[in-house]
């Protein structure tokens, strides 16, 4: 699509083009809400050409031989016609369902919205995916760790004594060098709703939602990922690599609700290995993902309330510059979708002078813990959960300045 509007701008000025976006949106727009009406109008149509041939006489065989062989070809034209425009208005329709909440919009600009939407998506993965490839390319892993190589049977066994006794788990491995999938276990298509043949000679990244990718990239390169071997076999390693090298993103496999795509978030624990492909003689360098189905901390199995405790720190401006994992299913948000952004845009209104205060007293206290008043926060569905809080902070010995603030949040019950 992008390629045609290319060359289309090549050869039109500006004015032209948009008249021909305008009246492009208006034919689409009135397709999908006539929902294929023209095709009946098509049917009726050959019907008449059908009608006006059987009153050819005896006399005329050869003109109706003509006649009727034009009408089958009109047929087959307007036949191939009403399903390229059933498709296409599906196409639409599925793209709005991708389109965050916020951008959903009626009639033509619905339409467009999509359109740009998908565009920008592409772009970005396009982006991530050449940005990771020269990672690749300039960052090997270090030569010291020893990386096993395994068949795709082999992955199969050691993964399933991972996934079998946690029924929101499953295991992929995605190739470093393509992003395919190489292997998935049985698990991914109940716990995703889908078949398992989705998967087949797919990217991994194409299940991502969009703003999760370029995580994805940046929390599997080679040089940060623990070998496999490292954490095989000891278990109380293997929990210790889980915690450190655990990050998270949506991943969905279709439609669960008409029209809209549904994302859930995971914990990924990814892992490096070799893979032993049977199409090319080398070993391809893969990473084995762990990949677990976030739940709210308080449905079944909910977090007992004495637990309900996770870590922030923001900088001097009051910007989150990191979120304890163990806030995901207490708050609702991935770490990615607090980091960078403003502590006071997610506190209840009543609670942001409060909120000042207490910044400007831990600047004034140069390190020194202390408890403060407890502050309502916003989760991701819009519902409050007031926090107790301790807050301290970090001094840079050099500057003797404050680098960063540390809040350690305990949820009311």
């Amino acid at each position: 699509m992008s390629s045609y509007l290319e060359m289309a701008n090549d050869k039109m000025p500006a004015e032209s083009m948009d008249i021909l976006m305008k009246q492009g949106l208006d034919t689409l727009q009135e397709d999908i809400e006539m929902s294929g009406g023209s095709s009946g109008n098509d049917e009726n149509e050959a019907f008449g050409h059908k009608s006006h041939t059987n009153e050819v006489d005896g006399n005329g065989k050869e003109t109706a031989m003509i006649v009727d062989s034009s009408d089958s070809c009109k047929s087959n034209e307007s036949s191939s016609k009403s399903k390229t425009h059933k498709e296409l208005i599906k196409t639409l329709q599925e793209l709005k369902g991708h389109l965050p909440a916020d951008k959903r919009f009626k009639g033509k600009s619905s339409i467009l919205a999509s359109l740009k939407y998908a565009l920008r998506s592409i772009k970005q993965v396009k982006a991530n995916e050449e940005y990771y490839q020269m990672m690749m390319i300039n960052e090997t892993y270090p030569c010291n760790v020893d990386i096993l190589s395994y068949t795709v049977e082999e992955v199969d066994n050691i993964t399933t004594e991972y996934i079998m006794k946690n029924a929101d788990m499953f295991a992929v491995a995605v190739s470093l060098v393509t992003g395919k999938i190489l292997y998935i276990s049985d698990q991914a298509a109940s716990i995703l709703h889908c078949k398992k043949d989705l998967f087949k000679n797919a990217k991994f990244v194409e299940f991502l939602a969009p703003q999760d990718v370029s995580v994805f990239y940046s929390s599997t390169t080679p040089y940060r990922l623990p070998s496999w071997s490292i954490c095989n076999g000891v278990e109380s390693a293997t929990q210790e690599c889980m915690e450190e090298k655990s990050f998270f993103c949506r991943i969905s496999a279709g439609k669960e609700h008409e029209h809209e795509i549904c994302y859930h978030p995971f914990r990924m624990t990814p892992y490096l290995i070799k893979v032993q492909d049977v199409k090319n003689t080398e070993d391809q360098l893969c990473c084995v993902l762990l990949a677990e189905k976030v739940h709210s901390g308080y449905e079944a199995p909910r977090i007992p309330p004495n637990k309900r405790i996770f870590t922030t720190t923001h900088t001097p401006s009051c910007l989150f510059q990191d979120v304890d994992e163990r806030a995901v299913p207490l708050l609702g948000y991935l770490p990615q979708d607090l980091i960078g952004t403003p502590v006071l845009v997610h506190l209840h209104p009543s609670d942001r002078p409060l909120m000042l205060a207490i910044h400007k007293k831990i600047l004034q206290c140069g390190g020194q813990p202390f408890d403060y008043s407890p502050i309502r926060f916003c989760t991701r569905n819009g519902e409050y959960v007031t926090l107790d809080t301790s807050w301290s902070s970090f001094i840079n010995p050099w500057s003797r300045k404050v680098s960063f603030i540390i809040g350690r949040h305990k949820v009311r019950t």
